[in-house]
């Protein structure tokens, strides 16, 4: 698969703002790169977490602005609204040969918006650990 397909998988799933078409999209061995936590998260189940909840937090209001791409990756620019705060900024996405994301990276300015991010988000996730039970 071409990252051009990849990518209007990701922007098909984007527009439904439906998560539960996620885990389909990421690889078992996925990574995801949060602005907010130091360390990659690794697996497939923890980058869709993290997808879930960036939905939740950016995606009532997300809009990609502009797209380059690459053999086998994109960079969207975005912008989005958290907590009052207009975020700007970036995802950073690359596909396996299957199509499958296996490395995602967001970006997000200014320091002000990260900070609301990094507070929603972490309230989300902390929500949906509670809501299955952990």
């Amino acid at each position: 698969m071409d990252a051009a397909a990849a990518l209007a998988r990701w922007h098909a799933v984007v527009d439904s703002r439906d998560a539960a078409g996620l885990p389909a999209l990421v690889a078992e061995d996925a990574v995801f790169r949060s602005p907010a936590v130091h360390t990659p998260q690794e697996g497939r189940d923890t980058v869709v977490g993290y997808l879930t909840a960036a939905f939740t937090v950016l995606g009532p209001h997300l809009a990609y602005e502009r797209e380059w791409l690459g053999d086998d990756s994109a960079v969207l620019q975005f912008r989005s609204e958290v907590g009052g705060l207009d975020v700007s900024g970036i995802d950073m996405i690359t596909w396996d040969a299957d199509g499958q994301i296996v490395d995602f990276t967001v970006m997000v300015r200014p320091k002000k918006a990260l900070d609301a991010v990094i507070e929603h988000m972490g309230a989300e996730l902390l929500r949906m650990l509670e809501a299955a039970g952990h």
